[in-house]
């Protein structure tokens, strides 16, 4: 399978299972680590309509300043939360896989099986 993308923090148990995974079954992805790369408005988008979702579903909360900066909020807006993203790349949960089938939030990394 081409065309194969994982949103990679190596620091992460998960996002490393899945990578692995992911080359168990043959499949060499392009690995794109986003706290090195950062995030665009675009891509938040494009990744939160591919998973049938919005971006609050991608929001990492464990570890990170979401609730200190008021963005576990149920009013506070997709677009804030974006912005909050680009700014800190690490309120992004990991890993997301995405291929031609849609994207993910691989948690379990199980979870990219349905996606390849």
């Amino acid at each position: 399978m081409s065309n194969v993308v994982i949103y990679h923090n190596p620091s992460c148990g998960t996002s490393r299972n899945t990578l692995a995974l992911l080359r168990e079954k043959g499949i060499e992805p392009q690995v794109v680590e986003y706290l090195k790369a950062g995030w665009t408005k675009a891509q938040l988008e494009d990744l939160a309509t591919r998973m049938g979702g919005s971006v609050r579903d991608i929001l990492r909360v464990r570890g990170t300043k979401a609730e200190e900066l008021g963005l576990t909020d149920p009013s506070v807006s997709d677009e804030a939360i974006i912005a909050a993203m680009i700014i800190d790349p690490i309120l992004v949960n990991r890993p997301i896989v995405a291929t031609s089938k849609g994207a993910a939030l691989c948690r379990p990394a199980e979870l990219v099986l349905g996606l390849i």
